[in-house]
């Protein structure tokens, strides 16, 4: 039966520039051949011969650069997806090397539960736009929105911040390209890419960002705190003992299961954002394995690549 892997890791291509410097060679010249006459001496001596330049350090031919951090994410994760039918799609920023790796991250899959990140991320947006803050009950939606997954809770969001026109419009503000909001109240079924996934979370975990500091820290403090059945997808990719915040999202539509994973997590040291997205998948758990298995190889293979001073883009 073939599988539905909806998942968007940011789909997109990572280009990885290595910059090297060229040295110039510097050598001594033969010098010049002196005549030395002895006093009285009707005799040429010999000229002394001159050491023979020694070749500097920067003269050595340079070893060729290693495969770029794109190259190796694609290498790990190229055979899973080609083994699902490339029903998935992944995008991973290396907030610590600075390298921005997708494979099918440009893929659209509908969101299902992620998409509460951005209903969130839009709300907090639209009342710093109006000098203003989360009323007590939006907190408390936001909340079992976020930490418990609650539709009721996102529906009453949703339609705070003017259902899909708002997100949208918010969207455009945070830079992401290919994310569109589900018609009415049907906020599951918004289409996304892995890549405007890992966007959207750059406006959560980093600077500069449309968030204010505070907006930025709710969103991470909730994502932190998800109840553990919740706690699955992107967080295998990390450290033991480290923090992870996580949003998933699962949907038995349009036939087969939809599973998607966004987060952040630190692996072998790096912070990453990280995004998969699957579709077409035979049943919940077998998303759940497909994407785990892409966030687990996806991370160890861009932690691998060399540190780099030019952050990836997308």
């Amino acid at each position: 039966m073939r599988r539905y892997v909806g998942i968007t890791i940011l789909a997109g291509i990572v280009t990885v520039m290595f910059s090297s410097g060229c040295g110039n060679v510097s050598g001594g010249g033969p010098g010049n051949a002196t005549t030395a006459v002895a006093k009285k001496a009707t005799t040429w001596k010999a000229p002394r011969k001159s050491a023979a330049p020694t070749p500097s350090a920067s003269s050595k031919p340079r070893p060729a650069p290693g495969p770029s951090a794109q190259q190796l994410v694609s290498a790990a994760v190229g055979p899973m997806f080609s083994a699902d039918n490339d029903d998935a799609g992944m995008a991973v920023l290396d907030l610590t090397n600075g390298q921005w790796v997708s494979y099918g991250g440009n893929r659209e899959f509908i969101t299902a539960s992620i998409v509460k990140v951005d209903i969130l991320a839009t709300l907090l947006y639209q009342a710093q736009q109006d000098h203003g803050s989360l009323t007590a009950g939006q907190q408390s939606l936001a909340t079992v929105m976020i930490e418990d997954s609650d539709n009721d809770a996102a529906t009453s969001l949703w339609n705070d911040v003017g259902e899909a026109g708002g997100v949208d419009a918010a969207n455009k503000v945070f830079g992401l390209h290919d994310t569109t909001g589900g018609p009415g109240i049907k906020w599951g079924i918004t289409t996304t890419t892995a890549n405007d996934q890992v966007r959207l979370l750059r406006q959560v975990f980093t600077t500069p960002s449309k968030l204010s500091a505070s907006s930025q820290a709710y969103i991470q403090g909730l994502m932190r705190h998800v109840t553990s059945e919740q706690a699955w997808g992107v967080p295998v990719a990390a450290d033991s003992g480290t923090k992870f915040a996580v949003k998933n999202g699962w949907l038995p539509a349009p036939k087969l299961w939809a599973v998607n994973s966004i987060g952040s997590v630190t692996r072998n040291g790096h912070h990453l954002l990280i995004a998969v997205l699957s579709h077409y998948n035979g049943s919940f758990g077998g998303g759940i394995s497909v994407v785990e298995g892409i966030a687990k190889k996806a991370a160890a293979a861009v932690t691998a690549w060399p540190s780099s001073s030019t952050p990836g883009q997308a």
